[in-house]
């Protein structure tokens, strides 16, 4: 299994209706493998961050608490 890369033309190709499937698919999280599932969640993590405005609905499929290692 190939992973297709996360590229600005890839994350600029994304719609509204695009991010609610791909946030559906984390959302209900029956995937395969444990791969597929990561591969989404990097491609929804890349659009919160790269897309902010469309992901905004999303985000909390996005773990992005702060944390302090010490």
């Amino acid at each position: 299994m190939s992973a297709t890369p996360i590229t600005p033309e890839r994350l600029a190709a994304f719609d509204e209706a695009a991010i609610a499937e791909l946030a559906q698919r984390l959302d209900d999280d029956d995937y395969p493998n444990p791969f597929e599932a990561l591969q989404d969640w990097h491609l929804i993590r890349a659009l919160a961050i790269h897309r902010p405005d469309l992901a905004h609905p999303y985000v909390h499929l996005v773990d992005q608490e702060p944390f302090d290692e010490e």
